[in-house]
């Protein structure tokens, strides 16, 4: 049975049509539930014995990561006994593309500064075949039983769990880090397709609320990187003001800094925004990817690739 349409509010149509192109197209998207997805956890099983246990689902695979598939029929997904082992991680296809851009390594030091519900951080740990070191970091208790519970499952050994001020957690490792994942709180737009709760809560006013922390955490996470350090900065939001606002501001503050090229095979991106509402963004953010809902039938995302200057 299809979903009724969506009431966009006004205002929401106003600042989104100014710089996607493909309007029409957009808004369909973001009224089209999402495909159910996952990612196979190779710390625990391999590839083709995944898909031979879940051949009934007839998986079909996302084009950027050869660990990812989407199913049409997945309603029960999160409930199979291969999710409750830790063999597979129900996780959205565009949440998939931030660790790929960061690309940790084994044996590396790598901070995750806002890593509830794991997602991101298990997947991490998998990339680096459980050697290392993935701090993982959320501020809210209920966040980070999720957290614990979900690093647990998936069988991470090189993971400790974290419940501090992102902030001051940062700060306490200052220069130290090889890699981290900032991936901020947000108003949460690109979760308009799964829930209609997202767009009932939006607001202009909430955006600028979250823009302050996010801010705040771009800034401490790439302190904390080594010099020659990278970082990703991500959201699942669409606002300007948390996005590239929040790189621009890390630029000027850290002036050092270099955006890099974000892609990957397979993922059609756009290029980050030269300026909103009149203030112009550094050339380099075009670097960054935007994630559009009808580009690849994902939630939007935002993925900005940074680098901390080597001595």
């Amino acid at each position: 049975m299809s979903r009724p349409a969506r009431r966009f509010p006004k205002e929401f149509l106003d600042r989104y049509s100014q710089f996607i192109p493909d309007f029409s197209e957009f808004l369909e998207a973001m009224q089209t539930p999402l495909r159910r997805t996952f990612r196979i956890n190779s710390l625990k099983t391999s590839r083709d014995r995944a898909l031979e246990l879940l051949s009934d689902l007839r998986p079909k695979p996302i084009p950027w990561t050869d660990l990812g598939f989407s199913v049409e029929d997945g309603d029960r997904l999160g409930l199979r006994i291969e999710h409750f082992i830790g063999l597979i991680y129900v996780q959205e296809a565009a949440s998939m593309v931030p660790p790929l851009f960061l690309s940790p390594l084994p044996r590396e030091r790598v901070l995750d500064l806002a890593a509830a519900p794991g997602s991101k951080t298990t997947q991490m740990s998998a990339m680096m075949q459980n050697s290392g070191l993935v701090i993982a970091n959320d501020q809210s208790p209920g966040r980070v039983r999720a957290l614990i519970s979900n690093v647990d499952r998936a069988g991470c050994l090189n993971v400790v769990v974290c419940r501090r001020d992102g902030g001051i957690l940062a700060s306490a490792l200052r220069g130290s880090c090889d890699r981290v994942l900032v991936d901020a709180p947000c108003s949460s737009e690109g979760t308009i397709r799964k829930s209609t709760e997202a767009l009932d809560r939006w607001s202009v006013a909430a955006i600028r609320r979250f823009s302050g922390v996010q801010r705040r955490l771009a800034l401490a996470g790439y302190d904390a990187l080594r010099p020659g350090g990278t970082m990703v900065y991500s959201t699942c939001t669409l606002a300007p003001e948390e996005n590239e606002q929040v790189v621009a501001e890390l630029l000027r503050s850290r002036p050092e800094a270099r955006v890099l090229p974000a892609s990957l095979p397979g993922l059609k991106t756009r290029s980050g925004l030269a300026g909103f509402n009149g203030q112009e963004f550094p050339d380099s953010l075009a670097l960054a990817a935007r994630i559009l809902p009808q580009d690849n039938d994902t939630e939007p995302f935002f993925a900005a690739v940074v680098q901390r200057a080597a001595l």
